[in-house]
């Protein structure tokens, strides 16, 4: 008998519960204070969800080619996926479990595109540890994640805390701004219609890509 693969909210929730349990107490306070803060901010409250039309937009691949989604959605569905960058552990998970599901995508009929507001270079990075496949694609500045209403800013306590670590956000991001899109993903149909959404503050949780094929599935 075989196990069963653990969803990504579980692996998602194990990385959480790794990360807080290795943080000195005075850090795992700061990181708590500035989970609530954001909770209960009104950050993505006005973000593009199921039932809206995407914003169109433009951005560079890693190759440094425009990719322009409506002329993606001229082939069939997209999954979109917004991501705070290469150096997020959950945004790795998230990008992993879409990667094992892209055969399902695929079959489809859809494309997949994922978007972070990292470099080029930096992008590269992240294309290359999860392998071809998908579009990965540069927002530098935030200017489509800013469309989807995705936007906040990294709290002024929490930046020390990151350098700390070694996640330099500036440097991947080439601006000072400290700005990062909420973690979103979309199903969009041919029409640009969002017909599946997950949009959510607590940058943990992800869509469950057996859901985005799932709504994928309702297109046909």
């Amino acid at each position: 008998m075989t196990d069963t693969p653990a969803s990504l909210a579980d692996q998602t929730e194990a990385a959480v519960a790794a990360f807080m349990a290795g943080l000195p107490a005075a850090d795992a306070q700061v990181v708590g204070d500035s989970f609530e803060k954001l909770h209960a901010s009104s950050v993505a409250v006005n973000a593009i969800n199921s039932g809206d039309l995407a914003a169109d937009f433009e951005l560079p691949n890693v190759r440094g080619r425009m990719v322009r989604l409506s002329r993606v959605l001229a082939n069939g569905p997209v999954v979109l996926s917004f991501y705070r960058g290469g150096w997020c552990p959950f945004c790795n998970l998230e990008l992993q479990a879409l990667q094992a599901h892209l055969p399902e995508i695929r079959a489809l009929g859809a494309s997949l595109i994922a978007v972070s507001p990292e470099t080029p270079d930096h992008s590269l990075t992240t294309a290359e540890k999860h392998g071809p496949g998908f579009e990965v694609l540069s927002d530098v500045g935030n200017g489509t994640a800013r469309a989807f209403g995705l936007i906040f800013t990294v709290y002024e306590e929490m930046r020390p805390l990151y350098l700390k670590w070694g996640l330099d956000v500036p440097a991947s991001n080439g601006d000072d701004s400290w700005e990062l899109p909420v973690p979103a993903t979309y199903v969009i149909d041919s029409s640009g219609m969002v017909c599946a959404a997950h949009v959510d503050k607590d940058y943990t949780r992800r869509m469950e890509p057996e859901q985005i094929v799932a709504a994928l599935r309702e297109l046909d």
